[in-house]
């Protein structure tokens, strides 16, 4: 079954990385990413359980980087050293509710941390598609999930720790001159072992599907569409017509109905439940019909019990300010013929501005266009040209963890702190220890 809008770094595994199948810790004999389109150059995978441990690997490792379960479509987590996962390091979830708190292990998924926070009255403001991710690696790219009103994961984070390169471990906290250029930093400044996150009250959220929004009623009225709900999912498989899906994710409230009208904005109520990808089968699915529930079993498309993908596609997203939101889905509407074709469902979601120097929401309020494609790289990577060429006069920034072929010097002008980040790499990091042939391309120093 194929997944919809799902979020790098990490995928589906227990605990484990990609080079892990589903057992704990137990070794696969393929060395690659979760989709297997990327075939890592890694001589060694190593699972410390100790902090101790990690610093030791770390400060005598000339070439290392953390992986999470290998849930990132690019070279972003490969290294020509080793691998290292936080999978093996004790797990802790220490709760604050006067501050609204908690500091987490940067492993965990947040599908086992979630239960915890609510049954402490608890929520995170907003969770991915997948609760199968890390909270590290999640909040290391970029992922999100949807809600004009909604930062990126990465914006609930208040402080986090890591190990950096000479074994030293460092906590920046919200406030430090530091702290925008860590949280979203593709882990190029060492590897992080604690977030602390800022909750908010436990909330209940219903979901109903609506399927064949007219075309011109998005287009005419886009802000009021995506501002129906807490949050709101557009899919499509941009063949010209109406939009497939709309998932609406409405607080549950006094007063909340427990119906939904029948006709939406020109659109109708599913009759049923459903997947993203037309014909597949939604048991794999958060439940639907407006049936209330607590946050962490809506928010995301997928329930944490099933493996929602094989693999078996590549993804890409493209983030443009929200104001230019119906100019560059008109402009991708007139070279969808191009793209259509290699496509299995597109997803269309909001995202509030923060203040996070790579963050692709970083000062601005966006919407993120998302494609998930067939599994043929070679196929790909020209249509993601036209993609990228037609969303050009949008500034469109491309999710660090998709498949993207952006030139390094477009994304320099398209990141206000761009520079800045650079030089903070070579402060953490002045040997080099966390660079690898990605970090390289894209934020070069001089002599390599």
């Amino acid at each position: 079954m194929r997944g919809a809008g799902t979020e790098p770094e990490d995928g589906r595994g227990v605990s484990s990385v990609a080079m892990i199948d589903h057992s704990e810790h137990g070794l696969s004999a393929r060395r690659t990413n979760w989709a297997g389109n990327i075939a890592f150059g890694a001589k060694q995978l190593h699972t410390p359980a100790s902090i101790t441990e990690l610093q030791e690997l770390v400060s005598a490792g000339t070439a290392v980087r953390a992986l999470g379960t290998g849930h990132s479509f690019n070279t972003v987590a490969d290294t020509h050293g080793a691998l290292i996962s936080v999978a093996g390091l004790p797990r802790s979830v220490e709760i604050d509710t006067e501050a609204r708190t908690a500091t987490v292990s940067a492993g965990m998924r947040f599908g086992e941390l979630t239960g915890t926070l609510h049954r402490s009255g608890l929520a995170l403001h907003n969770l991915g598609s997948l609760p199968h991710i890390s909270v590290a690696g999640a909040c290391a790219t970029g992922t999100h999930g949807s809600g004009v009103g909604n930062r990126a994961l990465a914006g609930a984070v208040r402080a986090l720790e890591l190990v950096t390169a000479d074994g030293s471990v460092r906590t920046l906290e919200r406030g430090d001159a530091d702290f925008p250029g860590s949280v979203v930093s593709l882990g190029a400044l060492g590897v992080v072992t604690r977030l602390t996150l800022d909750l908010v009250p436990a909330f209940e959220i219903q979901q109903w599907v609506y399927e064949g929004l007219p075309q011109e009623e998005l287009l005419g009225r886009f802000d009021e569409v995506m501002s129906e709900a807490y949050s709101v999912s557009l899919f499509t498989g941009w063949h010209g017509g109406p939009i497939d899906q709309v998932w609406l994710k409405r607080r549950v409230g006094p007063g909340t109905p427990g119906t939904a009208p029948h006709r939406w904005h020109g659109s109708t109520l599913a009759r049923g439940p459903r997947h993203p990808v037309p014909g597949v089968a939604a048991e794999h699915c958060t439940e639907q019909q407006g049936v209330p529930g607590p946050w962490h079993a809506r928010l995301p498309h997928f329930r944490l019990e099933f493996t929602p993908s094989n693999g078996d596609e590549l993804q890409s997203e493209y983030f443009v300010a929200r104001q230019d939101a119906v100019a560059a889905y008109e402009a991708l509407d007139r070279i969808r013929q191009d793209f259509a074709p290699l496509l299995q469902i597109g997803e269309i979601r909001t995202v509030a501005a923060d203040d996070l120097w790579l963050s692709p929401a970083q000062g601005r309020d966006s919407v993120a266009f998302h494609f998930t494609w067939v599994p043929d790289t070679a196929a790909v990577t020209p249509v993601l040209g036209a993609v990228e060429e037609a969303l050009a006069p949008f500034a469109a920034r491309p999710h660090w963890g998709k498949v993207f072929t952006t030139p390094p010097g477009v994304l320099r002008e398209l990141y206000d702190h761009y520079a800045d980040f650079e030089r903070l790499t070579e402060r953490f990091d002045p040997t080099g220890t966390f660079r690898n042939d990605f970090l390289a391309r894209h934020f070069p120093r001089t002599g390599g």
